[in-house]
């Protein structure tokens, strides 16, 4: 009977170190499963970080626009350029065809 009694005891203490183990183990995974919060201090960082990173975006955007703009306003000047170059002779031919005109009609009338 005593190995009965002693066998017992030492079901009952593994019984309750495994309990305990067991108890330890699930309060350890509950408290890192919990989210933390971030400090005020830690959003604010976080925001000026954003803040720079969309500030040096932004910068980059506009020099490259720019670029972008300067490029077509290069090119738009020379296709203006060409465009009243040829306007312009066009222009110079109708008014020297309506002066020869007019001065043949001109000639034809004082007869």
């Amino acid at each position: 009977m005593r190995s009965l009694k002693q066998s017992s005891k030492k079901f009952i203490k593994m019984k309750t170190q495994l309990l305990s183990l067991a108890a330890l183990v699930f309060f350890s995974i509950a408290v890192s499963a919990q989210e933390t919060k971030p400090t005020v201090k830690e959003e604010v960082k976080k925001d000026a970080k954003a803040v720079g990173t969309a500030v040096e975006k932004g910068a980059d955007w506009t020099a490259d626009t720019a670029k972008k703009g300067v490029k077509a306003t290069e090119k738009g000047i020379k296709k203006s350029t060409k465009w009243t170059k040829k306007t312009a002779k066009k222009g110079k031919k109708a008014v020297k065809e309506g002066y020869e005109d007019t001065k043949e009609y001109v000639k034809k009338e004082t007869k």
